[in-house]
């Protein structure tokens, strides 16, 4: 079985916390408290880019 944080096959959205971290996650898995959604659901690698370029 495939780690689905891991997987290039599954859509991700990008959370932040309070301490303004991200964290790439997979949709479909719940959303930890503490947490928000800041970019919607997107392939891996679109989250990856918007969390190295885009997240402020």
């Amino acid at each position: 079985m495939t780690n689905p944080f891991d997987s290039e096959d599954r859509t991700y959205v990008v959370l932040r916390n309070d301490r303004a971290e991200h964290s790439l996650w997979p949709v479909g898995i719940e959303v930890p408290a503490g947490w928000a959604v800041v970019h919607e659901e997107d392939s891996r690698a679109a989250c990856l880019s918007w969390i190295e370029t885009g997240a402020a």
